[in-house]
């Protein structure tokens, strides 16, 4: 195993440095501390509260912070007085200027890369010490997206519906011994070997740092910090005081502090980021856009497929029907759509509709389809001849009824005559003449 750094050199072992910057062995307030940087901001997607804070121990601040949003960064110095303080200034210098302006984890691990190559090149041009380094870990959000880059033992936690998760794995010797199953999570905090990092900037040139992305979302809150806090707090207590705070500056001031009434034994650096809007909502009201637009195109292109459809066959349908008494050729068919006809009037003609039967009349109050214009004409100079044929018809029964009566009637006149002509000869044949009458009385005198 190469061990590539050792953090927070000292000449004397922690245990028996006088705290500084104490202001009661029962309260550890963090305004108005000396040594102490704060930064609170807000965006439309991101609310952030930061505060580092020297310590109880140390006598003096080798943690440095970057508060760019979307950009938020934590370098922990290491290298002694004068140097981790100059190491992790140029870190976050170096990691603003190459950070990638999208959630791109490649990029944003380059970035820290170097950030490595500029503190070794900071060493050699005599800024700081020989040796010195420092951790870096940093996140770019945007909306619904986490990019991490990380190397050392600095931190990341997502705190998502009120469950911690640490996101980022230790560089260092105890993490190790963690993985291994040789210590605990508990045992690795207060390990004598704790200060031993296996990979840190400004110790090898071809070092590396790990990179990933997260989804996040509204309500999510993210926690950055150095070992000066997850060395002396929990992550239970760290959990509790997260969900506990209601912005992210006061869960800021809180951890800190937390880390101070624990002992502050060393530098405490603490980067709260609450995540606002995560995009998602402007997503799916985006979708929803899309989605009615396309609908709305669809439905037209539909209702235009219709309209050609139906126009067509509107165009190309005829039918005879009842134009107001008479009968009438139609082009379309005898309906409407939305209130408007589906028909036109093409052809009007005299034959009446009352003339017709009573059967067809019904079928042309409904319509009658035809094939063409022409058969439709037609059919018009069917029912005219079918109307002429019938009154012809009835005009000829009226005659011949007319002829029989009549008939009837001289038949009748003929047939009186005679009879009263014959009793007129009877009686004439029954009177005597004269002459015979004279011989008839005389022959009775006789």
């Amino acid at each position: 195993m190469i061990w590539r750094g050792r953090k927070r050199q000292t000449t004397e072992p922690e245990s028996s440095v006088e705290p500084v910057n104490v202001p009661g062995r029962n309260e550890m307030p963090v305004e108005n501390r000396a040594g102490a940087d704060t930064s609170t901001g807000s965006s439309e997607y991101l609310s952030w509260g930061a505060r580092s804070d020297v310590g109880l121990v140390r006598a003096h601040n080798e943690d440095a912070f970057l508060v760019r949003s979307p950009l938020f960064a934590v370098c922990d110095g290491m290298g002694g007085h004068a140097a981790g303080e100059v190491a992790s200034k140029i870190a976050v210098d170096t990691i603003g200027a190459n950070a990638p302006d999208h959630a791109d984890d490649v990029v944003l691990g380059a970035a820290v890369e170097a950030a490595n190559a500029a503190v070794l090149e900071g060493a050699a041009a005599g800024q700081g010490k020989p040796g010195m380094g420092c951790t870096a870990t940093c996140v770019l959000i945007e909306k619904n997206k986490m990019a991490v880059a990380h190397v050392g033992d600095s931190r990341v936690y997502l705190l998502h519906d009120g469950a911690l998760v640490r996101v980022t794995h230790d560089h260092s010797y105890v993490e190790e011994l963690v993985d291994a199953g040789e210590i605990t999570a508990d045992e690795a905090r207060i390990h004598p070997s704790r200060s031993i990092i296996t990979r840190a900037l400004g110790s090898d040139p071809d070092m590396y740092a790990d990179h990933f992305t997260l989804d996040v979302s509204a309500g999510d809150r993210v926690v950055i910090c150095s070992d000066g806090l997850s060395s002396m707090v929990s992550d239970k207590d760290i959990e509790e005081l997260s969900v506990s705070s209601a912005t992210p500056q006061a869960a800021a001031n809180n951890l800190v502090s937390a880390a101070l009434t624990a002992g502050g034994h060393d530098n405490v650096t603490v980067v709260v980021v609450d995540i606002v809007e995560d995009g998602l909502a402007e997503v799916h009201r985006a979708r929803r856009r899309h989605g009615i637009i396309a609908f709305a195109v669809a439905a037209l292109v539909a209702l235009v497929a219709v309209g050609a459809g139906l126009g067509a066959i509107l165009r190309s349908s005829w039918y005879v029907g009842n134009n107001n008494g008479t009968v009438g050729v139609y082009r379309g068919v005898n309906d409407t759509l939305l209130g408007f006809p589906l028909y036109e009037l093409c052809d009007t003609s005299s034959v009446e509709v009352q003339n017709l039967p009573e059967a067809v009349q019904h079928q042309l109050d409904e319509g009658i389809g035809v094939p063409s214009e022409e058969i439709a004409l037609n059919t018009v100079e069917q029912y005219r001849d079918q109307i002429t044929a019938e009154q012809d018809k009835a005009a000829l029964a009226a005659t011949e009824a007319q002829n029989s009566a009549d008939t009837s009637q001289g038949d009748q006149a003929g047939s009186s005559a005679p009879a009263e002509a014959a009793p007129a000869v009877d009686a004439q044949a029954a009177v005597p003449q004269s002459g015979q009458a004279e011989q008839g009385k005389q022959g009775a005198g006789e």
